[in-house]
């Protein structure tokens, strides 16, 4: 039995994993999808205090209550540059980091700075687009689905989008990680753009054949990739 920590991205919240998780503990694993301060449930808890501290703090707290170990850890989107910025502070419960459709940050970065420049502004990130926009990137094309998730999503904090991240732990460094790339992700999304500066080698990854939010529309096919890391 492993244990997954299922850390969402910008907006979203516990919640996105909805779907995916019932199918990863139906195969006997622990399954934990904390939401990050001021976002979904926890949104009332937005201020202007809210960093990527704060957020690493969020996972990490559940990691040591829990007291959880050899942890499969899992960043969608933004929540890519939240276990980036968790494994740094303390990896010791820890076992492998897995990004899904998120850029692996590097040191010295920011979330900003993996946007593309359209997407950003002074505060890191720019108003959200109309909300049948916005559904049609984060590929979510059911209405009933685009209409459950759209009363879902809330702001981003704005600090933690502009905080340079500080990476020198050598453990977290040498953690295994697992990339997954969505190919229908628009290509001014980090993921995609992290994806072209890959250099020949420096990653292995995955392309799965779905949009951004494939969690909850093929959280079927994402189990699938997920389940083998099970083992280690």
């Amino acid at each position: 039995m492993a244990t997954f920590v299922l850390v969402h991205g910008a907006g979203h919240g516990g919640w996105a994993w909805r779907r995916l998780a019932p199918l990863l503990r139906g195969h006997g694993h622990d399954v934990y999808a904390p939401t990050l301060t001021g976002l979904g449930e926890r949104a009332h808890l937005g201020s202007d205090q809210v960093d990527m501290e704060t957020h690493a703090t969020d996972v990490l707290s559940v990691l040591f209550f829990e007291d959880l170990r050899d942890v499969v850890l899992v960043g969608h989107s933004y929540g890519g540059v939240v276990i980036t910025a968790a494994a740094h502070r303390d990896p010791s419960r820890i076992g492998r980091l897995v990004y899904l459709d998120a850029p692996v940050p590097a040191d010295g970065e920011s979330s900003a700075d993996l946007l593309a420049p359209e997407h950003r502004d002074a505060a890191g990130q720019r108003p959200p687009p109309p909300h049948a926009e916005r559904m049609a990137r984060l590929g979510i094309t059911d209405p009933a689905d685009a209409a459950w998730v759209g009363e879902r999503l809330r702001p981003q904090p704005p600090r933690p989008q502009l905080q340079r991240l500080q990476l020198a732990n050598p453990a977290a460094a040498a953690l295994p990680r697992t990339l997954i790339f969505c190919e229908r992700t628009p290509d001014n999304f980090p993921a995609a753009l992290f994806r072209r500066r890959l250099g020949a080698g420096e990653h292995d990854y995955l392309v799965l054949d779905e949009g951004h939010d494939a969690m909850l529309t093929a959280p079927e096919r994402v189990a699938a990739l997920l389940l083998p890391l099970a083992g280690g």
